[in-house]
């Protein structure tokens, strides 16, 4: 689906790759609906975009349901029709195991990653079914068709998101409604600092494990997939390549990650 005049719905705006979705949908002319649950990080976004009236703003917690519903009300009166939506917000967990990992944090986890795209999903299909032609892309991970040590149920979370969303492409093959999912490898985003996780910082003279790839540059590969229909997106060098060694020799490849992770001291 081309984007340009086409009204876009972006979750996890204030910041990172949704920051950069919004500005290069913008730039294609697309208008934009940004929802966050951070006001003030929302607001810079909004500074920092160039055409400013197309792109609206709404505060919301993804994973209260009766929010969801509300803002999904709010954005269709405030536009009168949406086009796409993107999932893209998310948080990870600390790095700790899931024997150690406390209940609090694996309900937020889940609650904000799966069924805060869930519940957007849901909230803006039916309306999308309406479309002369619309796209429902969501943003799972790297870790979520492959086990990252210190990240399980982060991964799980994403990987329910994968499910769903293949289920989802099955279901609307007849429809108007095109269904795309996309698996970002190492971003350079606040991601940890946002999800309030603490992240040992490396060395001087320390080269990182893998080379990060850069919001815009993951923005732009999201946004080109959307455009092209894409079914499965992979997001970086590092995305794709894991998918092949996993799909070569899972437990090969879970062994290698596993020491590179215990070499990061993570």
């Amino acid at each position: 689906m081309k984007v340009r005049n086409k009204v876009i719905v972006v979750t996890g705006a204030g910041g990172g790759i949704g920051r950069e979705l919004i500005l290069n949908l913008l730039a294609k002319g697309a208008t934009v609906a940004a929802i966050d649950i951070n006001k003030e990080r929302l607001e810079e976004t909004a500074k920092i975009a160039e055409n400013k009236k197309k792109l609206s703003i709404h505060i919301c917690d993804i994973s209260k349901q009766e929010m969801v519903s509300q803002v999904a009300k709010e954005i269709i009166e405030k536009h009168g029709s949406v086009d796409g939506l993107i999932n893209n917000a998310g948080i990870i967990q600390p790095f700790i195991k899931v024997n150690d990992l406390d209940y609090t944090t694996i309900n937020l986890v889940m609650d904000v990653n799966f069924y805060g795209t869930l519940y957007m999903t849901k909230a803006f299909l039916p309306h999308l079914l309406t479309r002369p032609e619309g796209h429902v892309l969501n943003v799972s991970s790297m870790g979520g068709f492959f086990p990252f040590p210190g990240q399980s149920i982060y991964g799980a979370s994403k990987a329910a998101i994968k499910l769903m969303t293949e289920g989802l492409y099955a279901e609307l093959l007849d429809t108007n409604v095109h269904v795309t999912i996309v698996f970002p490898g190492a971003i350079a985003t606040d991601i940890a600092k946002n999800s309030d996780v603490q992240m040992s910082q490396p060395k001087p003279d320390e080269k990182p494990a893998m080379k990060m790839l850069s919001p815009v540059a993951c923005a732009e590969i999201i946004v080109k997939g959307m455009e092209k229909n894409k079914f499965q997106v992979f997001a970086g060098k590092d995305s794709s390549m894991m998918h092949f060694m996993y799909k070569l020799s899972p437990k090969s490849a879970i062994k290698m990650i596993s020491k590179i992770m215990a070499g990061q001291n993570l």
